[in-house]
């Protein structure tokens, strides 16, 4: 059972953070924003970049490949380009942030899963609502986990990549709500970014193809009709309520 096999439309893409310069694996040619690496990998082959490949100061600080910014910690930025009414406002984003540590980061690799010649610590799903719904899902097939979607209007790369890796959580992304992806048409509006770090690759991977044993990945109810399913329901709790 591989994601693939859930008909998306975007290459899955596999991401590592290394404090070691990787061997065997082309150093990406450009600067570009963390953002727009996702993108890139899903394009090109896999690569690695460091600090002089980000194209983004929000980027480096994200990854703690810069201390710190007095610009940007400021939260002067934020009311400069209409996302924040203060800078007050925009700082407070800046005091919930989790960011790498640059010791552990200093590159960063990438690659669609598979062809990707490393173990990840995140993958990052693309889909559509109801592709993304399988996979979220199989996050709570055998412990009933919730999931989540946490993020802020800039520096939605900290939410994509830090947030999960740091905390082991999965966590869900929007397409058209994150500034700097929008500003740079990235993707198209509505998809959903899917970020699991790696102590959950195997649970969700593992419920996934118990799903697809079970034929339960499509739920037959998802296409009855809304009559149908509530007739459904109806009969399945009065079952259950006779036992």
């Amino acid at each position: 059972m591989t994601l693939e096999t859930l008909g998306l439309g975007y290459p899955v893409v596999a991401v590592k953070f290394s404090a070691d310069e990787p061997a065997g694996l082309r150093r990406l040619d450009k600067r570009i924003a963390l953002c727009a690496m996702l993108r890139e990998a899903q394009q090109a082959d896999p690569f690695y970049a460091s600090r002089e490949e980000q194209g983004c100061a929000a980027g480096s600080y994200v990854l703690g490949q810069i201390d710190h910014d007095s610009v940007m910690e400021s939260g002067r930025i934020g009311p400069a380009i209409g996302v924040y009414e203060t800078a007050e406002a925009n700082q407070r984003v800046y005091a919930d942030m989790l960011r790498l540590s640059g010791d552990a980061s200093r590159y960063t690799l990438f690659a669609r899963l598979d062809e990707a010649q490393f173990d990840p610590d995140l993958l990052v799903i693309t889909a559509t609502p109801s592709q993304a719904e399988v996979v979220m899902r199989a996050h709570g097939w055998r412990t009933g986990a919730a999931w989540q979607a946490r993020g802020t209007t800039v520096l939605g790369c900290a939410s994509l990549y830090a947030y999960p890796h740091l905390t082991g959580a999965m966590n869900i992304l929007i397409s058209g709500l994150h500034h700097g992806m929008r500003a740079r048409e990235l993707f198209p509006e509505g998809l959903l970014f899917v970020a699991i770090p790696r102590p959950l690759i195997p649970e969700i991977l593992g419920n996934l193809a118990a799903m697809a044993d079970k034929g339960l990945l499509d739920l037959p109810q998802y296409h009855w009709g809304p009559e149908a399913h509530e007739r459904h329901m109806r009969e399945i709790f009065e079952t259950l309520a006779q036992q």
